[in-house]
This record gives C-alpha cells, structure tokens and sequence, in this order.
C-alpha cells in the first residue's frame, strides 16, 4: 500500500465491520481457497492516492486459479484474457481505436492512475460473489466516499449493477460519472458495447488539464 492511503486505510481497519471482515478474511485463507492472495488484496491501493485520475469499479475478484491479482479485471501477463476483459478491449477499439495492452495485465492502467478496484475484494474458488455482505461493501464505499472528497475531477466507470449502486457517492458537479452494463458476456451488449467510456473519460480529462490514459 502506498503511503498515501495509509491515514485513509488505518481508519477503516480499525472500524468494527471491518474487524469482522478481517476476523472472517483470516479464517477463509485458513481453510478454503481464496483469491487473490493475501499479498494482493489491497494491490489497487499501491499507486499514489495523488495520482488517482480515474476509478474502474468492477464486482469481485476473479475465481479461477492464476487470474485474480488484486486489480479489477486484470490478470497476470501470460493468464489467458478472461471474456469481460476481452470484451473490455473489443470496447477500446471501436471507441479510439486500438488498446494498448499486449496482455491481460492492466498494470499499465495502474501506473497511468486509474485505480482498478473491485466492490468486493476477495473470493472463494470457483464461487463468485461468495464474499459479498461481509464487510467489502461497506470498505468499498468508504473508498469511494474518501476519492470524492479528496481528489479533484476524478471520472468514475462504474460498471454492473453493484457499481452503479455507488452512484449516489459521488458528487456528479465536480467529477464525471460514466454508467453502463458490466462488460462480461452476459450483459455486454445490454449497454455496455457502444457506452464509449474510454473515449469520454480521456476528454474529461484533458478538458481539465490532465493527459488522457493510454488505454
């Protein structure tokens, strides 16, 4: 974790829901398999809070073996490209162009400030969403809340129901909230194909003097 989330992420730690989070997380990776490891869980929160330009809000971590690695939608270069980020980059492509990703991995995005963070940050092998409504949501919005206040201009993708259930925290007069169907097979083309996230964010961006993201 960056230093400069450690104020932010000390007061939530120390929060009753999450104590209950982490006693539940401790017992989980004792006995079943979760993912992405213990190391990785809070990899969105490496990069400098200052540096945050755009927030990807995604569901939950993948829950097949080798894929998860604490950023949403990414996975390890040499994992094989998981369908909604497949379809993630079939969108990049008819709205600029062509993306700039050889692989799966979307630490690029990471390093360019986009924080790519999950509602809920762990998951139990082969159970997607096993890990709701047990305290990430309320962390998760924490976070959200906290980028709202702190940081000027931001653009928020939310995608998926579960995403745009944080609409309500952002305040839409001072940054730009882009809203659509999640990417994955299953709802692509209910609004999320066409939605043109990537050419719109990096507008917003540059219209308030910071460089579009190298999508």
């Amino acid at each position: 974790m960056h230093e400069s989330w450690k104020s932010f992420l000390r007061s939530e730690f120390e929060k009753p829901y999450f104590k209950d989070l982490a006693e539940f997380l401790h017992d989980e990776y004792d006995h079943k398999t979760i993912y992405p490891r213990k190391e990785l869980v809070f990899r969105a929160f490496a990069s400098d809070l200052n540096e945050v330009k755009v927030v990807i809000l995604g569901q939950d971590p993948y829950h097949t073996p080798g894929a998860a690695e604490g950023l949403a939608f990414s996975v390890p270069s040499g994992q094989p490209v998981p369908p909604s980020l497949v379809n993630i980059y079939k969108e990049i492509d008819a709205d600029i162009g062509r993306h700039a990703n050889p692989n799966g991995s979307l630490a690029s995005w990471q390093k360019q400030g986009v924080l790519l963070l999950n509602t809920v940050l762990t998951v139990e092998a082969h159970k997607p969403k096993s890990h709701a409504g047990r305290g990430w949501e309320t962390f998760t919005t924490a976070t959200i809340e906290y980028l709202n206040r702190e940081r000027p201009h931001l653009v928020f993708m939310l995608w998926g129901r579960d995403a745009r259930n944080k609409k309500s925290l952002v305040d839409t007069s001072r940054h730009l909230v882009l809203e659509s169907a999640h990417p994955s097979p299953l709802s692509a083309y209910n609004g999320f194909f066409g939605s043109r996230p990537f050419s719109k964010c990096n507008r917003w961006l540059e219209e308030h003097g910071m460089s579009g993201v190298e999508w």
